[in-house]
Formats: C-alpha cells, structure tokens, sequence
C-alpha cells in the first residue's frame, strides 16, 4: 500500500487539449518523449475514450496497433483531451 501512495506522489499529470487531426500527432509525440507512463484520450464532455498504458516493453512492440487505434479514434472526435501521466 505505501509503495502504490509513493508512485501516485511521483506522478505528474499534463493536459493537452487538441483538435481530432492533431491528436495522432501529439500522442507520437509523447510516445517519443519516453517518461510518459499513460495516456488518456477524453472527449469535450470528459469521458474517456481510451487510456494508453505505456511501458518500455509496450512501447518497443506494439506501437504501430496504438497507433491505428488512435488514428481512428481521431477521426470519430473534433475535440478532446489528451492527459499525459509521467513519473518524476
């Protein structure tokens, strides 16, 4: 129990809001960055619509199925937001 308080205190939470032909772009982009831990895609009402959890493994394998995942995502979705979770 103390260590899952001690990873929710080392955890940082950014917001991005972007259009739906911007998101598959700003999610490659986090991707890059390497520290984010997950992703969530929320529409403007703020339900989610998908998290992404990311880890060096997941990262390095299936990239490509995320990001199909995303690209179709982006085209049912004007605006929404992008929560990028990272770990201090």
């Amino acid at each position: 129990m103390a260590e899952q308080n001690t990873q929710q205190q080392n955890t940082r939470k950014e917001e991005f809001k972007v259009s739906g032909d911007e998101i598959l772009k700003k999610v490659k982009e986090l991707i890059k960055e390497g520290n984010v831990r997950r992703i969530i895609i929320k529409k403007e009402s703020g339900d989610t619509l998908i998290e992404l959890p990311l880890t060096i493994a997941v990262v390095g394998t299936v990239v490509a199925p995320v990001l199909a995942a995303v690209g179709a995502l982006a085209a049912l979705v004007s605006n929404c937001t992008i929560i990028a979770e990272r770990r201090e």
